[in-house]
C-alpha cells in the first residue's frame, strides 16, 4: 500500500435538509465533483426525520459524480422513520453505514451514528437507575458496532487506511465552544477508545454546531468536526472540507 495514490475526501455534516431546500446544495455538490474523489456526510441529513426531506436530499445527490457515504444523525431518528430515510437515500446511490464498512479507492470506511455519554474521567458509568444504564449501554453498543466493523476491515486488509464516520463526537476537543452542560449529550470517549485501539487514520463527525473544527485522540489520530455551522464559522460559505488520505 506504500505506493497507493492518495484520495481526496470531502466531508460535511448537519445538512438538515428541509422540505423547502430543493436544489440548495446543487452548486456545492458540483464543486465536490471537481475537488474530491469521495464525499462523506456525517449525519443530520434531514431536519425533522421526514421522508420528503430525504427525497429532496436524494434528488440533490443525483448531481454527484463521486461516491457518497454517510451515517444518520439524531435528527434523522426524530420520527422513527430512519429505515425509510436510509432506503430513500440508497435509491440515490448513497451508502449509509450503521455498524458496516465499505472499501472505495483502496480506503476502508466504517461508520456508526454514535451516542452521548461524556468524555474521559467524566464519562457516565453503568450505575444507578435503569434509565441511566440504558443511556450508557447505548453509547457502549455504538462503540462495539464500530469496533466490529473495523475488526472485519483489519482481517481483510490490515494495511489499508481506515476512515471513521460518526455523528456524535469521539473526543471533547472538537465540541469545545458548546455549553459544558451539554457535553454528555454530544459524544462519548467510548468511540475514541475504539478509534485508537484500531489505529484509524482519521475520523469525522458533526452534531456539535458550536464546537471546534479539529482535534485529536490521545493517540494523535486526527478528528474533524465537519458540521456546516462550524465550517462556515471558519470560512464564510464553506460547506465541506477536503482531507487527503
Amino acid at each position: 500500500m506504500a505506493n497507493r495514490k492518495k484520495i481526496r475526501i470531502a466531508a460535511m455534516a448537519d445538512i438538515h435538509t428541509k422540505s423547502s431546500d430543493k436544489g440548495i446544495l446543487r452548486s456545492t455538490f458540483k464543486e465536490i465533483n471537481e475537488k474530491a474523489d469521495i464525499l462523506l456526510i456525517c449525519g443530520d441529513l434531514t431536519d425533522t426525520g421526514d421522508e420528503e426531506e430525504a427525497r429532496i436530499l436524494g434528488e440533490g445527490l443525483d448531481v454527484l459524480q463521486v461516491p457518497v457515504i454517510g451515517v444518520l444523525g439524531n435528527h434523522d431518528y426524530e420520527k422513527g422513520r430512519q429505515k425509510m430515510i436510509k432506503q430513500i437515500l440508497a435509491e440515490h446511490d448513497m451508502t449509509i453505514l450503521d455498524g458496516e464498512s465499505i472499501v472505495i479507492h483502496d480506503v476502508a470506511f466504517a461508520g456508526v451514528k454514535g451516542f452521548g455519554g461524556g468524555f474521559e474521567q467524566y464519562m457516565l458509568s453503568l450505575f444507578g437507575e435503569e434509565m441511566m444504564k440504558q443511556f450508557v449501554h447505548e453509547a457502549v453498543d455504538e462503540a462495539l458496532q464500530l469496533d466490529r466493523a473495523l475488526t472485519r476491515l483489519e482481517q481483510d486488509n490490515p494495511q489499508m487506511p481506515k476512515v471513521v464516520l460518526l455523528h456524535y463526537s469521539p473526543i471533547k476537543e472538537t465540541i469545545i465552544g458548546e455549553p459544558e452542560q451539554l457535553y454528555p449529550f454530544l459524544g462519548s470517549s467510548h468511540l475514541a477508545d475504539t478509534i485508537s485501539r484500531r489505529q484509524v487514520t482519521v475520523a469525522f463527525h458533526g452534531h456539535a454546531h458550536a464546537g471546534s473544527p479539529k482535534g485529536q485522540t490521545s493517540t494523535k489520530i486526527p478528528v474533524y468536526n465537519v458540521a456546516i455551522p462550524v465550517l462556515r464559522r471558519e470560512k464564510k460559505d464553506q460547506s465541506f472540507i477536503i482531507v487527503e488520505v
